[in-house]
C-alpha cells in the first residue's frame, strides 16, 4: 500500500473521530453518524489495504 493511501485513511479516520465528537457535544445525531461513516470508511480502507500488502507479499 502507498503511504499516500494510509495516511489518507488515517485522516479520513481522525475527521470522522472529530466530526462525531462534535455531534455528541452539541447533540447533533447527524453529524455523529457522519462521523461514524467516515470513521468506517477509513476502516474499509485500511483493510483493503491491507489485503493488498498481505498479496504483494505472498508474491514476492
Amino acid at each position: 500500500m502507498s503511504a499516500e493511501d494510509r495516511v489518507n485513511a488515517t485522516m479520513k479516520n481522525v475527521e470522522g473521530k472529530a466530526q462525531e465528537a462534535l455531534g455528541n457535544v452539541t447533540g447533533d445525531p447527524k453529524d455523529q453518524a457522519e462521523g461514524k461513516m467516515k470513521q468506517t470508511e477509513a476502516e474499509a480502507k485500511h483493510a483493503k489495504e491491507d489485503i493488498k500488502d498481505n498479496i504483494k507479499k505472498a508474491i514476492d
